[in-house]
């Protein structure tokens, strides 16, 4: 059976207590499960469970293993490997390089090392209770993102070059990257499509907890819009800390109009889902309880993201349509660029860079439009690139 990783996101506190019931029911299922803390700064989780969460992952219920992610180890592992690198450069310049106990992460490690883990937990389901939705969506578009950073300083024409290195430097008259570089690419292009592999797979899915009370529509959107763009989708929204159902009947005009407005609310956000929305009311109850409130009608199915796709409308109208899937997105907020092959796409504070299909390279931008969560483009072929006779 393949791995399944749920990444809960949303409000610390929530967030927390709906992976850790996930995993809980993930475990009671039968199936061996990892529950990883990736932003806890104040270690929710370890209330949660009763128990210090360690970078070692350890025993907590049968099938159940719990564990911390360790942003100082993945620090000092990323620097030491560089450090022999790193000696001969520092000692030029006469600086001393700094003691493994004096290194404290930089910002950016935490995304780093949630990758890190992914990569190589060893479970049937990795339930992470994960950083906030901006950062998990910065963090899930990273591998594709330093991939191509790599691939533009390091192209794989230069690593072709190494054998004829002394030839170009003397031609060049300046000095070619030296072999540990095109090593070092190498190896953290291996890591990234080993990370891209996990996250990008069809196991892996956004489970999004927001506050029953306190949620805002528009917020939601967004976020679904940020994963959209980067081809992710959310699998199910909990609603968190709901009042109870039978409050909308309550003797209290206050209570009872709260819970009535709490009703509505909810049932418009149900309305506009595609994906479940589950309920976890309250009072607080154990763990077992509310992973019992979340999945008595069964869990969420890891249902695949949406992809872009062609429509071929060139006998009809001579163009050809792209059809971009960005549930959420409001128009205001999109920014296209076209450049040369590449289409930057902007969705509010996102962004990314997309590789036009072999076709559409061929073809001018005419328009676009956004209706029903699906962006389209509309291309024209280019006469003076289109074979000829197939343009219209």
């Amino acid at each position: 059976m393949a791995p399944r990783t749920i990444l809960v996101s949303g409000a610390e506190s929530a967030a927390a207590t709906v992976a850790a019931a996930t995993a809980l029911h993930a475990a009671a299922a039968g199936r061996r499960t990892l529950l990883l803390a990736a932003d806890d700064p104040h270690r929710a989780l370890d209330v949660l469970l009763g128990t210090r969460l360690t970078a070692e992952p350890a025993r907590y219920a049968e099938r159940l293993d719990v564990a911390r992610i360790d942003e100082q180890s993945t620090f000092r592992d990323a620097l030491g490997a560089l450090s022999g690198r790193l000696a001969p450069a520092l000692a030029l310049i006469g600086a001393e390089p700094l003691d493994p106990e004096e290194l404290t992460p930089l910002p950016g490690t935490r995304p780093l090392a949630l990758l890190r883990e992914l990569r190589s937990a060893d479970a049937d389901v990795v339930v992470v209770a994960a950083p906030a939705p901006a950062e998990l969506i910065a963090t899930l578009a990273l591998p594709e993102q330093l991939d191509r950073y790599l691939s533009r300083l390091l192209p794989e024409q230069r690593q072709a070059a190494r054998a004829l290195r002394p030839l170009l430097a003397a031609v060049a008259g300046v000095p070619m990257p030296a072999d540990w570089l095109f090593e070092a690419r190498a190896t953290a292009q291996a890591a990234l499509a080993e990370a891209r592999a996990v996250v990008d797979a069809p196991g892996t899915t956004v489970r999004l907890a927001v506050d029953a009370e306190t949620h805002r529509p528009e917020e939601l959107r967004r976020i679904r819009a940020g994963l959209a763009l980067y081809g992710h989708r959310l699998d199910a929204v909990v609603a968190h800390r709901a009042l109870p159902a039978d409050a909308v009947a309550s003797p209290d005009p206050w209570l009872a109009g709260l819970a009535a407005r709490e009703r509505d609310r909810l049932a418009e956000l149900a309305a506009e889902l595609d994906v479940p929305l589950l309920t976890c009311r309250r009072p607080e109850v154990a763990l077992e309880d509310i992973a019992a409130q979340l999945y008595a009608a069964g869990r969420p199915p890891a249902a695949p993201a949406p992809q872009p796709r062609i429509e071929d409308r060139l006998a009809e109208d001579g163009l050809l349509l792209w059809h971009l899937p960005l549930p959420g997105a409001d128009r205001d907020e999109l920014e296209l660029v076209r450049r040369g092959d590449e289409l930057v796409l902007g969705v509010g504070a996102y962004r990314r860079i997309l590789l036009l299909p072999s076709a559409l390279r061929r073809c001018t931008v005419s328009g676009a439009g956004l209706a029903d969560g699906v962006l389209t483009l509309r291309f024209a072929p280019d006469p003076a690139l289109w074979p000829r006779g197939l343009a219209q």
